[in-house]
């Protein structure tokens, strides 16, 4: 593997949930373990399986993993750490100021980006402390932090006072009021991280479209604020070998085949390592020091003769959501697990069944749209712009927010205007435009705000006042957005999930972070489910029987009701595939 020759002290592995990003990490360490190097492995990632994967109980306590001389972990646990970060900040306050600016000052310390800090806080001791990392060669980093952290920690401002003066909008910089007394030890972990010599990250993705572009701009988000030291790692590749075994591995090759060669511009100057999907899971210390090593080309073809999968079809789920004639569908999940193509497939369905549908998306990608736009009697497609949306609302609020800040004050609120919630609060200004239709068909609603955000645009008013703005002109009785989501007449969550261990917990914490915003998701659906295709090769029938474990958990666990969607031969695109993709039609096997 390039990212291992010549390792330097630090190694940080990022990439989107579930592309294996852990199971390298962990790879890695042993590896190195057993080169006769002495490893510390540390994970940071919320949704962290290291000790899962090795077998043993870690927890935040550095733990020798017997099994592998030379190799130690340790979990810091993300929430734990951001729960301490807010009592140390909100606690000074409380009893001083009135209970509603408390409560908005704790929801702007509830969303992933405080996480992600208070996390950065607990590492940075390992970056910066010779008396902790002295007995190590390499220290290994599962999840890197994101490039908008790394330049919050850089910015040259006092954070002490800022949510009292009111100054911010709601996003991420209320986790940098407690930071003043640590600024030096920030600015020798980014130092750290910035040097070349010590430190190298290896970006973690998939061979699809939407991982490689993720992957491409993390590289750029990163290089530009000094972290030049990048490797990439594609992860999960079919074998050529299994394609000629069975169609669905055919397709699936030349679709992987077709990504790679479409690969980013920005990633294609970097060292690059390709690593073969696994029959097995990647639990276990064996299994793990197979995964650089070339698997044997055929399996045996007993392996997972057959996976018996008895689970509802979308179309099914459908059935529940047509019942009622109109209403708002919103379907959320983590990024890469297919909410886009999902929320066009539940358009098309009810639109099938001749019930008007209104289906709105800000996916970059517009060929859905233009691909459904006039092809089904009952449905209409719009379309917002992310971009252009996000623009407008950060415009907005320079001209508002920012126009009495002085140069250090208008910095500080740039920086907060590109955090990960500013799209979200931008687009949904947008969507909430379309929502009131719902009152007279279905509007189904592609890449919805989470909880978190939905929970700051209530405490801004942000949204309200729009829809104020708009509605009182009439003087007509209005719903708030925000109350028509927590209206389980009026609006069905779908969370939208895969059949892998990281995204399951992933969308389990979105689960949570709704119900918190007094919204209960309708319903799961796992998408991309090998099990659900039916596969003839003997590595994919193996994959499939990996599944069931996970679908368990949603049936049994988490969801009250669920789908199941196959991964299909060919791309989804269009209506006749979207309705073989919600179970309405099956291809001949």
């Amino acid at each position: 593997m390039k990212f291992l020759e010549q390792a330097p002290r630090f190694l940080f592995f990022t990439g989107k949930g579930g592309v294996g990003k852990t199971s390298i990490a962990c790879a890695t360490a042993i590896e190195l373990a057993e080169a006769g190097r002495r490893v510390l492995l540390v994970s940071t990632d919320p949704a962290s399986n290291v000790g899962q994967a090795f077998g043993v109980g870690i927890g935040d306590k550095i733990t020798a993993i017997d099994a592998v001389p030379n190799l130690f972990a340790l979990e810091i646990d993300p929430q734990a750490a951001a729960q301490a970060y807010r009592d140390r900040i909100v606690g000074p306050v409380r009893g001083k100021l009135p209970e509603a600016v408390v409560k908005g000052i704790e929801e702007q310390l509830s969303g992933a980006c405080t996480t992600e800090i208070a996390a950065f806080d607990e590492f940075t001791a390992l970056l910066t402390d010779v008396a902790i990392t002295s007995g190590y060669d390499h220290i290994i980093f599962d999840t890197a932090p994101t490039g908008h952290t790394i330049r919050l920690l850089q910015l040259p401002v006092a954070w002490s006072g800022f949510l009292e003066a009111g100054k911010g909008d709601a996003s991420c910089l209320g986790p940098l009021a407690g930071l003043e007394k640590q600024r030096a030890q920030y600015s020798a972990a980014v130092d750290a991280l910035a040097d070349g010599r010590r430190t190298r990250l290896i970006l973690v993705a998939r061979a699809q479209n939407s991982a490689l572009r993720e992957a491409a701009r993390t590289h750029v988000e990163l290089a530009a604020i000094g972290l030049h030291q990048q490797f990439l790692v594609v992860n999960g590749l079919l074998p050529k070998e299994e394609a000629a075994l069975d169609a669905l591995a055919a397709a699936l090759y030349a679709r992987e085949q077709a990504a790679l060669a479409a690969t980013p511009d920005a990633l294609r100057g970097l060292p690059c390592d390709y690593v073969p999907l696994k029959p097995f899971n990647l639990v276990g210390i064996d299994a793990l020091r197979q995964l650089f090593v070339e698997t044997p080309p055929h399996l045996d073809a007993a392996v997972g003769e057959a996976v018996e999968l008895h689970a509802p079809s979308l179309s099914e789920l459908v059935d529940g959501v047509a019942a009622d004639g109109h209403g708002l569908v919103m379907l959320m999940g983590k990024g890469g697990v297919g909410k886009t193509t999902l929320a066009a497939a539940v358009a098309v369905e009810l639109a099938h069944r001749g019930l008007p549908v209104h289906l709105t998306t800000s996916d970059p990608a517009a060929h859905l749209a233009e691909t459904l736009h006039g092809s089904l009697d009952n449905l209409t497609v719009s379309r917002i712009d992310p971009r252009a949306e996000t623009e407008r609302y950060r415009q907005e609020v320079l001209r508002t927010k920012g126009a009495k800040l002085d140069a250090q004050g208008r910095a500080l609120l740039e920086e907060d205007l590109r955090s990960p919630c500013t799209e979200e609060i931008a687009v949904f200004q947008a969507f909430s435009r379309i929502i009131r239709e719902a009152g007279e068909k279905f509007v189904v609603m592609d890449t919805a705000p989470t909880g978190h955000t939905l929970l700051l645009l209530d405490a801004t008013g942000a949204y309200h006042r729009e829809v104020a703005r708009m509605l009182d002109a009439r003087g007509a009785h209005y719903t708030t957005p925000m109350m028509q989501l927590q209206d389980a007449r009026r609006t069905k969550v779908l969370l939208v999930t895969l059949a892998e261990t990281t995204p399951v917990l992933e969308a389990a914490n979105l689960q949570a972070d709704l119900r918190r915003a007094g919204i209960e998701p309708w319903a799961w659906v796992i998408n991309n489910s090998v099990a659900a295709a039916r596969p003839r090769s003997p590595l994919l029938r193996k994959r499939a029987e990996n599944e069931l474990a996970e679908m368990e958990k949603v049936a049994t666990t988490h969801a009250r009701r669920y789908a199941v969607v196959p991964l299909l031969r060919d791309e989804p695109v269009g209506a006749p595939r979207l309705l073989e993709l919600a179970g309405h039609a099956t291809e001949p096997a």
